[in-house]
């Protein structure tokens, strides 16, 4: 993550939000909500005494992001969003409800058939119910259906035959548990439209938006909406699907930061 920014001009400060990475306790969820993590955010910047700075993240990254800016204008020089993610419904109903199914089938048919098809109608809850079983076995194997279903749609090229492994059992349980307790806890939002309701906060600050113009995972037509909501950003389709490892949005992410680098804080 250190690659897109020049260490010799920018203070680079990464963090494991709770539940995950080196963020202890790992996979849990008590005290783990979106106020929370605006909070830890802004205990950060308190804690190393950085008066303004510039948020940078990705898909939900770019949620949170947003959520934290909108809380905090007066701290934010500049922000930096790749693949928007808005925590909207129809967001989620698009990948967990049969839209971008239409496009990888067969990865969609395992993903929604290893749930009981009584069940099949909210594949967010249905999944719950088994990565919150307390079985460590089940709970595991459907971390791996989860994570599986999603990073197969990740690249804009096939995904490998192999999609479904992963390097740990562990990896698998907590991203899944994490990604599946937000989600259905609905970002822990007011509202479904908070976020785009909430522009106005932001008005003062720039911002550049860069998105896949073929991400299946998270639709192009979000980081339109938000655009058109933040007249003081900048929206950059590039030739590429949602992971972060496709050469278009490195390039992008890349050239902006360097873009950056003479800012006045």
């Amino acid at each position: 993550m250190r690659r897109f920014f020049d260490p010799k001009v920018f203070h680079v400060i990464l963090f494991d939000q709770r539940g995950c990475g080196k963020s202890t306790p790992k996979a849990s969820v008590t005290a783990n909500t979106t106020q929370h993590l605006i909070s830890d955010i802004e205990h950060i910047r308190d804690t190393l005494g950085i008066e303004r700075w510039i948020i940078f993240g990705g898909s939900w990254g770019a949620t949170l992001a947003l959520l934290y800016a909108q809380k905090h204008p007066e701290t934010v020089i500049h922000l930096v969003l790749r693949a928007i993610f808005l925590m909207m419904q129809r967001e989620l109903d698009w990948f967990y409800g049969g839209g971008a199914g239409q496009f990888w089938p067969e990865h969609w048919q395992r993903f929604k058939t290893a749930i009981p098809q009584s069940e099949q109608a909210d594949l967010i809850t249905a999944y719950h119910r088994r990565l919150f079983s307390g079985n460590g076995a089940e709970e595991i194997k459907f971390g791996r259906l989860w994570h599986q279903w999603e990073s197969a749609l990740c690249k804009m090229d096939s995904p490998p035959k192999d999609s479904h492994h992963f390097p740990t059992d562990d990896y698998a349980r907590t991203f899944s548990r994490l990604e599946n307790h937000y989600f259905i806890n609905r970002g822990f939002l007011q509202h479904d439209t908070q976020i785009l309701d909430n522009m106005s906060k932001l008005q003062s600050v720039p911002g550049t938006i860069v998105h896949g113009r073929y991400d299946i995972v998270c639709p192009p037509n979000s980081a339109w909406e938000l655009a058109k909501a933040w007249p003081s950003s900048e929206l950059n389709f590039v030739m590429a699907g949602h992971a972060l490892s496709e050469p278009a949005l490195q390039k992008k992410l890349v050239s902006t930061m360097n873009d950056l680098r003479g800012i006045r804080i």
